[in-house]
């Protein structure tokens, strides 16, 4: 008896444990996140762009029409089953080939069909006009981040790369233990930033595989897919921040692929593009330029810790499948080229990325980096133009 009430105490302890848990998980995450995903949303994100609004229009105009119509029908069906029911002396009608019936339940459905068709067509011929935009960027997905590239308009000329970031990374490689932020694994390094008012046309394609780049706020939402070339646009009314993510399984990591775009004033807009084109200034480097090796080590740290500390840890061990770098053979071998190709080609059919987006220089720098950290001391040093060298291979 005395073995049975403590085997139930210490289950009732482990069940009270286990619920503590359950509600210290449950309440981390407790903030509605301003455009972004709201705590137990039901309905589509509330819209900033006219397209968006015309499409939550749309939404709750087919749920109504569809509502009428099921609530229309089993009335009917259910009206006729009760009235003339077996049991009160109603017999079974013999007839077929009701002209009227055949009218009726022609034109009633034609009907509906035209109050449906008209203004979703409306929406959808609208939101396919790319024509007269104020802005061209180019999106290109990479497993796993987005690449965005601005074509035309203010800010031509401007590339980057935008990677979540490396903290909250962290923080999902650790379990989400403690506080998580309201915009967890929402966070990017580089977001897009873009004017208020003004349409801005986005251009989606792919690298590798296909990617879906969609930001609910805006009601978009288009494919990337490799060697094709689609377009959508958006022109948002209210400044802020606004999330999206990649909404197509594109591998291992396709829930660390966000998408963060600001909207920003006209003047602000400005002063980014001044910031931005002095930034890309300052990294155009010869790729012919001879580095020493305690110049390209800072670069590399920095390269490695903004794209590649996500995946192998800030201390190269690697976790779970990701294969460590401290000891890595290919890192250790004395033929550069090794390393340089897994970086330009990636490996494992997709599991180690390609980063041939990032610059001769920076290539060479965050292989100079590893080759060189943690117990990795082996003096070489990697010059841009060995990968310059390697891009043809």
């Amino acid at each position: 008896m005395k073995s049975i009430s403590s085997k139930l105490a210490s289950l009732l302890l482990n069940l009270g444990v286990a619920a503590g848990a359950w509600f210290s998980t449950a309440a981390w995450a407790v903030n509605d996140l301003p455009g972004g995903p709201a705590v137990r949303q039901l309905n589509l994100h509330p819209p900033i762009t006219r397209i968006a609004e015309e499409q939550h229009w749309l939404h709750n105009f087919m749920m109504i029409l569809c509502t009428v119509i099921f609530i229309a029908v089993f009335a009917v069906m259910f009206y006729s089953i009760w009235k003339h029911r077996k049991s009160v002396g109603h017999k079974p009608a013999n007839f077929h080939e009701s002209v009227t019936v055949e009218v009726i339940w022609t034109v009633i459905p034609f009907i509906i069909v035209i109050l449906m068709a008209l203004p979703a067509t409306k929406v959808l011929v609208a939101s396919k006009d790319t024509t007269n935009a104020d802005l061209t960027i180019k999106t290109t997905g990479y497993q796993w981040k987005w690449g965005y590239d601005y074509l035309k308009g203010e800010g031509e000329g401007i590339s980057f790369i935008s990677t979540l970031d490396s903290t909250h990374r962290e923080m999902s490689n650790n379990g989400a233990k403690g506080d998580v932020p309201d915009n967890y694994l929402l966070k990017v390094d580089n977001p897009m930033v873009v004017p208020v008012g003004k349409k801005v046309r986005i251009i989606t394609t792919a690298n590798d595989v296909i990617h879906a780049f969609a930001v609910p706020a805006f009601g978009i939402k288009a494919d990337a897919i490799p060697g094709f070339v689609r377009d959508t646009w958006f022109r948002a009314e209210k400044t802020g921040d606004f999330y999206g993510q990649c909404q197509e399984l594109c591998g291992k990591e396709h829930a660390y692929m966000p998408i963060h775009v600001k909207v920003v004033t006209a003047e602000e807009y400005a002063k980014w593009v001044d910031v931005e084109k002095k930034k890309m200034a300052a990294k155009l480097d010869d790729p012919s330029k001879v580095w020493t090796l305690d110049d390209i080590m800072k670069r590399g740290e920095k390269v490695y810790a903004a794209n590649c500390a996500a995946c192998h840890q800030a201390n190269g061990k690697g976790a779970g499948p990701i294969k460590p770098l401290d000891g890595a053979a290919v890192v250790l071998d004395a033929d550069h080229a090794k390393e340089i190709q897994v970086l330009l080609k990636g490996q494992n059919n997709g599991a180690m990325p390609a980063w041939k987006q990032l610059s001769d220089t920076d290539i060479a720098a965050v292989v100079t980096y590893t080759k060189n950290s943690w117990s990795n001391k082996t003096g070489q040093l990697v010059q841009p133009a060995e990968v310059l060298a390697q891009r043809g291979k």
